[in-house]
């Protein structure tokens, strides 16, 4: 039988960790089994077996295989809606004790690493760019909002100061995050994966789960076991498929793409990003850019509703990357990926519990790398019985995408375009 394959892009060209973890046969238990082995799936474990349980996980193709090892690789804090919308729609309780916990996920992330010394290419300093003095405005607005918050790592970028940082003339300015940063996502959940086994944690790949059975112990079964335990994880996310029915109506699988240029020259690295930082704009439908390790451009952006595979994925992307470095005319593009976030109506994550042992994180609306670090720690503490964090998170609204499953693609398509526009007036 055929051993399952990342996709091909240039974070699985290039990660630490090839080997293949054996499939789930026979019946076993745990404390806790996880079901998902991406960022959300290995943080949990991580933190849990950091507290002494024992944790099994099962992925249903390989560690990463999903958004953790395909994202832009970026540290961007906070939710996909800032804290000001939380407390304006949902309170002034609820919008403080998310802001509490806004900028913990890129803390958690450099833990993990320093600890575990996990190779992925962590490099400091992320950037909000504006394409228009509304969006300048904008950032203004939020570096009074996190300072506010306590995050004072902060700093506005004049049109001429972004050019120290961005090789470009797209942007009126910008906000730095001194405490954004970016990596190697692959590396780094692999990195996390080898953590977790180094403290009894025990991983299978090909291990699709076909079903859960609810009840005081929870059984969950795949094609060739079963794992009896107290406790469950779901953090399939946007590969969870229809396993569990009331969770695929609140969220939307959404696709992003991604392509990376051949090795640029040092010259052309300092000339596009003199400082190494991440970029980010502030569109509806952003773009986003970095540096790779090893000196290759990796550029992001657009989305595709209901995650269908775009036919050309460098046809969407090199246009908007030679928008912002017209200087690459001709640069070659050697890797070129799709990857699937969970989009959700209110575009904030949904956390919940089924039962009183099932628990589940998902749909951070591409917010993910943080708040998926976030949602471990969180998941970690509320089954050790301290819950009022995940409660939290537990109280805010789940819809469903109005329409079912026919129409929430064109509805959220509609939106997306509307904004889109905005985006190109600048209103």
């Amino acid at each position: 039988m055929a051993v399952p394959s990342h996709t091909t892009s240039y974070y699985a060209a290039s990660a630490n960790d090839t080997s293949f973890r054996p499939s789930l046969n026979g019946a076993i238990s745990a404390d806790v089994c996880i079901i998902g082995a991406g960022y959300t799936g290995m943080s949990s474990a991580l933190h849990l077996a950091e507290q002494g349980f024992n944790v099994v996980v099962l992925e249903a193709s390989r560690i990463g295989f999903g958004a953790s090892g395909r994202n832009g690789g970026q540290i961007v804090h906070s939710y996909s809606r800032d804290i000001d919308f939380i407390e304006k729609h949902y309170g002034q309780h609820t919008g403080t004790e998310m802001g509490k916990m806004a900028f913990e996920g890129g803390r958690i992330i450099r833990r993990l690493v320093d600890q575990y010394n996990i190779r992925c290419d962590l490099k400091e300093g992320g950037i909000f760019a504006a394409c228009n003095s509304k969006q300048l405005h904008e950032m203004e607005q939020k570096k009074a909002l996190w300072e506010a918050h306590g995050h004072t790592q902060l700093e506005m970028l004049s049109a001429d100061s972004i050019r120290n940082h961005v090789g470009s003339s797209r942007y009126e300015g910008g906000l730095l995050d001194k405490s954004g940063g970016h990596f190697h996502p692959l590396n780094l959940v692999l990195g996390e994966a080898a953590a977790v086994e180094s403290l009894g944690g025990v991983i299978y790949e090909d291990s699709a789960v076909t079903r859960v059975e609810e009840g005081s112990k929870a059984v969950i079964h795949t094609a060739k076991g079963s794992v009896t335990a107290d406790f469950v994880i779901v953090a399939g996310n946007a590969y969870l498929g229809g396993l569990i029915p009331k969770l695929e109506q609140k969220a939307m699988p959404c696709g992003t793409q991604v392509i990376t240029t051949a090795p640029l020259s040092e010259a052309q690295q300092k000339e596009l990003l003199p400082q190494d930082n991440c970029v980010e704009d502030c569109n509806y439908l952003l773009d986003y850019f970095r540096l790779s390790g090893d000196g290759r451009l990796i550029y992001g952006g657009g989305v595709t509703y209901g995650a269908r595979e775009p036919d050309k994925i460098e046809a969407l992307i090199v246009p908007n990357m030679l928008k912002t470095f017209p200087q690459l005319k001709g640069v070659k593009v050697d890797y070129a990926w799709t990857g699937n976030f969970l989009l959700t109506l209110m575009r904030l994550p949904q956390f919940g519990r089924i039962g009183n042992n099932i628990y589940y994180a998902q749909g951070y609306s591409g917010h993910g790398v943080t708040s998926s670090h976030l949602a471990g720690k969180v998941l970690c503490d509320a089954i050790q019985g301290q819950a009022e964090r995940f409660d939290v998170f537990a109280g805010l609204p789940q819809y469903p995408f109005p329409g079912g499953r026919t129409f929430r693609i064109p509805y959220t398509a509609m939106g997306a375009w509307y904004y889109t526009l905005r985006d190109k007036l600048g209103i």
